[in-house]
């Protein structure tokens, strides 16, 4: 499948898939998209210590990059476990332009180590950061009850609805502890219905610039 790299709306790179018409991230702003659906109705919910982040779909490593930041700033123990099973390649990573978009030069080192650490081992990039990404498909997750937080960042169901089914998100509320939380951009009604069918709570939340709208769920006690 060919990939391309391009610039989104708020001056940040992101992937193009040309035959699915498919990005890693909104076209409207891949750096807004991520600050506004997994830290700011995400990971600002959690103010304890420490914390655990599963995110669905390590990507571009951006993601994991701001939280990475948002620990610094908090001073918050962060350990995050990003699944991936198609990675990235070395030259995709020196095109994400996310360091020098985020004001982060002096965590660039950072950066390029989350993707150049190897995969299925835990790596403590500061003494507030630990990161773990798994080479593993979604279907195959099966922890229980880890995770405070869940970053659910899968392709669009438009082009991958396998990923936003039932059983996907039975894993997802299983991975969680009670009143986890997860967050996803997406908001179309049968993902809603999925997650509901599992047991989550389902809120409706303003979408980041671009979209109208997205989903916010958490597991009860």
């Amino acid at each position: 499948m060919k990939r391309e790299i391009i610039q989104t709306l708020d001056g940040s790179t992101t992937i193009h898939l040309e035959e699915w018409d498919e990005c890693y991230h909104s076209k409207h702003g891949a750096i807004q998209e991520a600050k506004h659906v997994f830290i700011k109705n995400g990971l600002s919910l959690f103010t304890d210590n420490p914390i655990s982040v599963l995110e669905i779909g390590f990507g571009t490593g951006l993601n994991a990059f701001i939280t990475f930041l948002e620990a610094n700033k908090k001073k918050q123990h962060v350990n995050y476990v990003g699944v991936e099973a198609y990675p990235i390649t070395a030259n995709e990573v020196l095109m994400m332009n996310y360091v020098a978009e985020l004001g982060a030069e002096d965590h660039g080192g950072v950066f390029k180590k989350m993707h150049e650490t190897n995969w299925d081992e835990k790596i403590t990039l500061n003494d507030l950061f630990v990161l773990t990404k798994r080479k593993q498909f979604f279907q195959e997750i099966d922890d229980v009850e880890i995770f405070d937080l869940i970053y659910f960042d899968a392709f669009g169901y438009k082009v991958q609805p396998e990923l936003w089914s039932t059983d996907i998100f039975r894993r997802m509320y299983a991975a969680l502890k009670p009143n986890g939380v997860l967050v996803t951009y997406a908001a179309r009604g049968v993902v809603k219905r999925s997650m509901i069918e599992v047991g989550f709570a389902v809120e409706k939340l303003a979408g980041p610039p671009g979209k109208r709208e997205m989903f916010r769920a958490r597991k009860g006690m």
